[in-house]
């Protein structure tokens, strides 16, 4: 397999943006995925790209196997005309990482002025001497479509004179309105056996964030560290005016560099910031090594909850800003927003199907947890569904709710009072304009919603009033979208009950013709492989009808999810050595599944160490084409499921993604009330890969 080399064609081309969406494409489908640099300035950890990759892909190598050398080391052997041995050191290096891999995405170096004679021919030489597979990525920032084109005609030529390999081209930072203009000209430029992309500029990848600033120039920070990091700098003031004129100046997202002992610039930049009349303030700079007077300091430590970060630099005024304005924006490890707006931006822009096949990936059989979650994110983009979320208000709704935009996932809507979630959007300083926002109180459509309620529930005595009043519940309002179409979907739990978010579904949104009861499974994310384990979350005691029912649908739904359903139904005895009501009720239940779907890889009664371990399925149920292979556990009853799963996450250190109602005929899932960001957005991309599946449409606005 070949390694895939991305090489800036000249500084500040943006090519973080091209390696994370590369590593978030291929990682996804292979079983090891290695990261290298060729050269970096210090270590490890004080280069953020290498930080990032290693950090959001857990890569299990040393920090020593991911770089080549430092700029020092490279520096000297260039000065002393050692250019083949620094390659060759490099490749030794390089080469101990790939044979660990399935194949390696190798970042070229920075053009920051650590090593001025190695830039682009570095590049290529280094590419051809790894074996790797080129891709350039050329700056668009500040350039026009000509220059553009001229930078990407210099970049092939320069490769071309030393027989690179070349994958694709990347031109990144064209401003949107020329950006179909560069791609026209630049697919006549290259041979068609060579792919091209244009990335339009991204003002959020474009801006520093407050943690990158904080990074470059070494701060202290007196306060506000941790969300407050993550803010957007989108301009920057030195505050030496009085309090009144400087209040004239602030902009949206500044950051104000001011003397240490300015107390009142540094208290008026703070009621600026919680002030609804002013614009909001990213983080205040202090400079000169001056503390704020004790006093202010208490004020200071005593803020119960502020997202303005305040930095300090030893540095004067002018010094800071100066070197603020050499600072050129990163994405740093943790910063979940940014790195969401550059893979939106990366899989908006890149035929990923065309370029993973050209890159010859070797798919494993087996679905490992880091593919199966990319190909929810790509399935779910093919077609995006409309995706209702009742709890508009909660921070961990927001915040999925902005990386699901930002990755361009769904479509999602919010209900709730939409002044307070927009407050609390403000607040949280996130990006969701043109987000739906629908107050179920005061929505036209309530009253549209109340009368099918009332037509599928009169019969259980309900009033034409009772439907209305029943509506204003943000539950049964959801609900009632995904019935009548309006919405594809509806994710809810963070802060109901399971009852509560279900319990709608049960009245209206029904099961499906072929399906007798509502089940659920999670998804067990484990180390090397993705499993499906039911009923954990809803039926307590199924009987054998129920069992087979919920073994079925969960085959279904692991087909629908890319696993492959090899159905072990589990019992504490394995084939025909037990006895006891309780074995007997799954050998039915196996029976009348075969009954159902002969075709179905499916056996039981069977132990999970039978089910799970080839070496224990040949003693205890040998020639069972699922025992020691199984991928889809159903358990007995509800109190077995729920303690194996939760025993399983917590002892095995699983990732469990659910529980995922099956066999409504409209998707709707619950969340738990401890449920994090990360699996807000697993669940709401798989509600809408069911929706998907059930072939479900919802008109342009809800």
């Amino acid at each position: 397999m070949q390694s895939v080399y991305i090489a800036g064609a000249g500084s500040g081309s943006g090519k973080s943006v091209v390696v994370l969406g590369f590593m978030e494409m291929l990682y996804g489908v292979n079983r090891q995925v290695g990261f290298f640099r060729p050269i970096i300035s210090k270590g490890v950890e004080h280069d953020s790209l290498t930080r990032l990759i290693r950090d959001r892909y857990d890569l299990p190598f040393s920090p020593e196997m991911l770089y080549g050398c430092t700029a020092e080391t490279a520096g000297h052997l260039v000065a002393a005309g050692q250019y083949d041995e620094l390659l060759k050191m490099i490749l030794n290096k390089f080469k101990m990482l790939e044979e660990q891999c399935d194949l390696v995405v190798c970042a070229g170096t920075d053009f920051d002025g650590l090593v001025p004679s190695l830039e682009f021919d570095f590049n290529a030489d280094l590419a051809n001497n790894l074996g790797c597979s080129i891709v350039v990525v050329v700056k668009g920032f500040g350039r026009s479509p000509e220059e553009a084109i001229e930078a990407l005609y210099m970049a092939h030529e320069s490769m071309r004179t030393r027989g690179g390999d070349f994958l694709a081209s990347v031109v990144n930072g064209i401003d949107p309105e020329h950006a179909e203009t560069v791609r026209t000209r630049a697919r006549k430029l290259v041979p068609e056996s060579e792919n091209v992309y244009v990335l339009p500029r991204q003002p959020a990848l474009a801006m520093p964030t407050v943690g990158e600033i904080r990074q470059a120039l070494g701060c202290d920070c007196l306060c506000g560290d941790g969300d407050g990091m993550n803010q957007v700098v989108s301009n920057y003031k030195i505050a030496a005016m009085e309090v009144p004129d400087f209040l004239s100046y602030i902009e949206d997202g500044c950051l104000i560099i001011t003397a240490g002992d300015r107390s009142d610039i540094i208290l008026a930049a703070l009621a600026a910031d919680v002030s609804s009349s002013f614009p909001r303030v990213a983080a205040l700079l202090l400079t000169g090594g001056l503390r704020p007077a004790e006093n202010v300091q208490r004020l200071l430590e005593g803020l119960r909850r502020t997202k303005v970060s305040i930095l300090q630099v030893p540095t004067d005024t002018f010094t800071t800003a100066m070197n603020v304005n050499r600072i050129e924006a990163t994405i740093l490890p943790g910063d979940e927003r940014k790195i969401a707006a550059a893979l939106g931006l990366f899989e908006g822009h890149v035929e990923i199907d065309e370029l993973r096949g050209r890159i010859a990936v070797r798919h494993s059989d087996r679905i490992t947890p880091m593919r199966f979650e990319y190909e929810l994110i790509r399935r779910a983009k093919l077609r995006r569904q409309r995706i209702v979320l009742p709890e508009g208000s909660d921070e961990r709704i927001l915040r999925a709710t902005e990386i699901l935009t930002l990755r361009q996932v769904v479509d999602p809507i919010l209900l709730g009072n939409p002044d307070k979630i927009r407050r609390r959007i403000s607040e949280l300083g996130l990006k969701l304009d043109g987000i739906p926002i629908i107050d179920p109180i005061n929505s036209p459509d309530r009253a549209r919603y109340a009368q099918t309620y009332f037509e599928l529930r009169k019969h259980k005595g309900i009033s034409e009033q009772m439907a209305y009043d029943a509506l204003e519940d943000v539950a049964y309002f959801g609900t009632l979208m995904v019935q009548t179409g309006d919405a594809n979907g509806m994710v809810s739990g963070a802060v109901h009950t399971t009852q509560h978010t279900i319990r709608p579904a049960f009245e209206t949104i029904k099961t499906k013709p072929d399906v007798k009861l509502v089940s659920s499974v999670f998804f067990m994310c484990l180390a090397d492989r993705v499993l499906v384990y039911g009923d954990c979350a809803v039926n307590p005691n199924p009987n054998a009808d129920e069992l087979a029912d919920i073994a079925i649908t969960s085959a279904r739904t692991a087909a629908a999810f890319g696993i492959e359903p090899r159905v072990a139904m589990l019992s504490y005895s394995s084939g025909s050595s037990g006895k006891g009501a309780d074995v007997e009720r799954v050998r039915e239940a196996v029976r009348i599944a075969h009954a159902r779907a002969p075709d179905l890889k499916l056996d039981g009664p069977i132990q999970y160490d039978a089910a799970v371990d080839i070496g224990v399925a040949r003693s205890k149920m040998p020639g069972s084409e699922v025992a020691g292979h199984a991928t889809v556990f159903i358990f007995p009853d509800l109190n077995t499921g729920n303690n194996t799963y939760k025993a399983v996450q917590r002892s095995a250190g699983a990732v469990a993604i659910g529980p995922i109602l099956q066999g409504l005929r409209k998707p709707v899932n619950d969340l738990s009330r401890g449920c994090t960001v990360t699996d807000i957005v697993n669940t709401v991309t798989i509600t809408a890969i069911q929706a998907q599946v059930n072939g479900s449409t919802a008109p342009s606005n809800p």
